[in-house]
């Protein structure tokens, strides 16, 4: 690219200053012009901590006066902001890249879409752990035929309240499950292809949250026949998120939190040697890949495919037609889509 892609970052929560803008400083494509946030002080600490020239306080881009000097605007701020943000960035000119979910309702998104389009602009969204190591591997081994024909895919969620969680989640539908449902969504699209809701079950929260306690959901896909299946525990003493898709030769499982890929062997009559066998190549590749993702993940430069998500919007703002497919407009409407399915066809069960 001729020059670097000027960028106002707006919402500085823990991804823009873990994710985004570590990503933005150690590429050749960006230039992070300057930083905005609502709350006092914040914007003008952080571009002095990492040399921006410009900062704002604001929660709308009328009040930046220097956004006439960026190209594109990321978004990073809390969902219920998405779409003013988005669309007034889109209607002033700016290309844009938003972190999920991409909107409140699907309304909402079709109108970001559209405004995408109208304006001649692109419109990406944060869909990033398609693009981790991890996954990577996974889809690799399945185009070289490593775990023979795919016969499932299944997503499990297991989520700890007491983690680190942002202090708006409750305000969601379905409170943390419209957060962070978006990343097991599209991971299991990414495989099985374009996906549609069959049937959901919510278990409400024994502690009268607005997340479930527990969320299933059985999804179908024009382009296979196998089961694809979601669980969710947010009510776990453990947070994990594990991806596995079946295979007849091997069973592939992503990691999803610490990026490691592990692929196990068929073990057939599962006698005590294949079972040991099993116990040995789970352990060997997990402890192996803490070299490869582990030592990342304590530096802080473990970025789970965040640095292919701006590196494709910036082809994209150059030109390249296909870079966004997995992270445009269509990607982010169907997640939204199926999160709203989701949400108003979901059957109640009580415990």
């Amino acid at each position: 690219m001729a020059a670097r892609i000027k960028v106002a970052a707006v919402g500085l929560g823990w991804v823009a200053l873990h994710r985004h803008l570590p990503v933005m400083d150690r590429s050749a494509l960006f230039e992070v012009v300057g930083v905005v946030d609502r709350r006092p002080g914040l914007a003008e600490t952080i571009a002095k901590q990492r040399g921006y020239r410009r900062s704002a306080r604001a929660d709308a881009l009328d009040a930046v006066p220097w956004l006439d000097e960026v190209d594109a605007v990321t978004v990073a701020t809390a969902p219920m902001a998405h779409h003013a943000l988005v669309r007034d960035a889109l209607l002033r000119g700016k290309h844009v890249l938003t972190e999920k979910p991409f909107a409140m309702t699907v309304a909402q998104g079709e109108d970001m879409v559209e405004t995408a389009a109208a304006a001649g602009r692109q419109l990406a969204i944060v869909h990033n752990f398609q693009f981790a190591r991890s996954t990577l591997h996974l889809k690799a081994d399945i185009a070289a035929g490593a775990l023979g024909a795919v016969t499932g895919i299944d997503a499990v969620q297991f989520g700890n309240p007491g983690r680190r969680l942002p202090d708006w989640y409750e305000e969601l539908p379905l409170g943390l499950f419209y957060d962070e449902s978006p990343h097991l969504l599209y991971l299991m699209q990414s495989i099985a292809g374009p996906i549609e809701l069959a049937r959901a079950i919510t278990v409400p929260s024994r502690c009268g949250l607005a997340t479930p306690a527990r969320i299933a959901a059985w999804f179908t896909a024009q382009a296979c026949d196998y089961p694809i299946t979601l669980s969710c525990n947010f009510e776990s003493p453990v947070s994990e998120w594990y991806l596995m898709v079946f295979g007849e030769k091997r069973l592939g499982i992503i990691d999803v939190f610490r990026d490691i890929y592990v692929s196990l062997p068929n073990d057939g009559a599962h006698d005590a040697r294949k079972v040991l066998r099993t116990s040995l190549v789970a352990t060997a590749q997990h402890w192996l890949q803490h070299v490869t993702s582990g030592i990342p993940h304590l530096t802080g430069r473990l970025v789970y495919g965040n640095d292919h998500v701006f590196d494709r919007f910036a082809r994209a703002i150059a030109g390249d037609s296909v870079a966004l497919e997995p992270i445009g407009p269509a990607s982010a409407l169907s997640i939204l889509r199926l999160q709203h399915a989701i949400v108003d066809r979901r059957e109640g069960l009580v415990p």
